[in-house]
């Protein structure tokens, strides 16, 4: 049994699950997509969020919610209250995400960085798409472990991992063609 911060449901973003998060990210949409409209002067961010939150904690009979199916609500509720421009720009935005690299090690195999290093930059294109801005990568040592396919650590597994947070970094800098920027975070396991 999983217990809910707040009672709130888990949030789907993609193929993760967000369970204990705060709703600062939802002031920060709502301001983004009253800045869009060019309704600086919106006095109301506050309100909603604290409107937004509430419903999540009391009033929604779901246990897991898509993203997207939470703007999509959050946009009728601005319609609703005469907001209908504000709702039209309302872009999803997701609260921060914790991503662990093993997956993406797993699915790669043993020896083969470059298809770990494509996989995690498809799962960066698609959270993106998804609407986040900000992930923190865990597991990295376990992943450099599992992609040279060794159970003690060596030179080459930290080698590999200054690839790793060298290929993160290179990401997180050169983003220069997305509409939505990224900020990557490497947890450090020592």
């Amino acid at each position: 049994m999983i217990s809910l911060i707040g009672n709130r449901p888990a949030l789907q973003v993609g193929r993760y699950q967000v369970i204990d998060y705060d709703t600062a990210w939802l002031g920060d949409a709502l301001r983004r997509a009253a800045l869009a409209a060019e309704r600086e002067d919106f006095p109301f961010v506050e309100d909603i969020r604290s409107g937004i939150a509430q419903y999540l904690e009391t009033k929604c009979p779901l246990r897991l919610l898509p993203l997207a199916e939470l703007f999509s609500k959050m946009r009728k509720m601005l319609e609703t209250i005469g907001c209908e421009t504000i709702a039209e720009k309302l872009e999803p935005l997701a609260p921060p995400l914790t991503v662990s690299l093993l997956p993406a090690a797993k699915e790669a195999g043993n020896g083969f960085e470059l298809a770990f290093f494509e996989r995690v930059r498809a799962e960066l294109d698609e959270l993106r798409r998804e609407g986040a801005e900000e992930i923190r990568f865990t597991h990295l040592k376990e992943c450099a472990l599992l992609i040279r396919g060794v159970e003690k650590w060596d030179k080459h597994c930290a080698q590999l991992e200054e690839e790793i947070v060298g290929f993160l970094r290179a990401c997180d800098r050169d983003q220069d063609d997305f509409d939505r920027r990224l900020r990557l975070k490497v947890e450090s396991d020592r």
